[in-house]
């Protein structure tokens, strides 16, 4: 696989699940990695992890914030060259019971978010050096779920984003794609099994099972499958590849 030394890699979100591993996976590649994230504690438990790993706090609702934390990770390690929006959250709730405050969180953080963090560090990028912008969106951004509206509405619109500014970007060598992963195994999961097993009485067990038989291969991606995808598309194998929304998902959407 790709060699990363060289590469400087901004990884939102970087504090747990698939941030984590993506921060992990091009560390040991060789790249140096700004692990990003609202809570320094368990950032500095990724970093601790590798000296390739610098942790910064930001949040990437917050425009102007996140200037202010990319602007000390390019003090630390250069000019990004490889961005990895993975910062996300999802909340459930029926149609007639989300609030408009609640529908705006979930855009804020999954859709505003990668639109922050890519033009504050496309800016930074060199214009001279190849670059990747990579947003972890998922399945929800290739087809819809029940009773997760807001969430479904901003990973649809991640994917617009990704295809829109990969036809405007194509031209200077810095491509835009977006991996989709179904159900992975994260505490974003964990926390989904505990939500349905407190609302419908099931046991946990029947509520992973509910989850997992989702994945026509019956089982949940792993953090990894998505560090390794991103590794791939930073590669230089993946040149061409650019506008893209990428399915990670066991066949349940192609």
């Amino acid at each position: 696989m790709a060699d990363m030394i060289g590469q400087h890699v901004v990884v939102t979100g970087a504090g747990s699940g698939a941030g984590e591993a993506i921060a992990l996976a091009f560390a040991l590649k060789g790249a140096r990695v700004t692990a990003l994230g609202r809570r320094l504690a368990p950032l500095e438990a990724v970093a601790v992890q590798s000296d390739r790993i610098f942790a910064v706090c930001g949040d990437v609702t917050d425009h102007a914030g996140l200037e202010v934390a990319i602007a000390q990770a390019v003090e630390k390690n250069g000019a990004p060259t490889i961005v990895i929006a993975n910062a996300g959250s999802a909340e459930s709730a029926p149609f007639l019971r989300t609030s408009a405050d609640q529908f705006q969180a979930m855009v804020d953080v999954n859709l505003t978010g990668v639109f922050n963090t890519f033009q504050v560090c496309l800016a930074k990028m060199n214009p001279k050096t190849p670059g990747r912008l990579i947003a972890v969106a998922s399945t929800a951004g290739l087809k819809g779920y029940s009773y997760v509206s807001g969430y479904c509405a901003a990973k649809h619109g991640v994917v617009g984003l990704v295809r829109s500014l990969g036809q405007e970007l194509a031209r200077t060598g810095v491509t835009v794609n977006a991996i989709c992963p179904g159900f992975t195994e994260t505490p974003m999961l964990a926390k989904s099994i505990d939500n349905i097993v407190e609302k419908t009485g099931r046991s946990r067990e029947e509520a992973e099972a509910s989850l997992r038989s989702v994945n026509p291969q019956d089982r949940f991606i792993q953090p990894e499958e998505i560090a390794e995808t991103a590794i791939w598309l930073s590669s230089d194998a993946a040149a061409s590849m650019t506008g893209q929304a990428i399915s990670l998902s066991g066949g349940e959407t192609q």
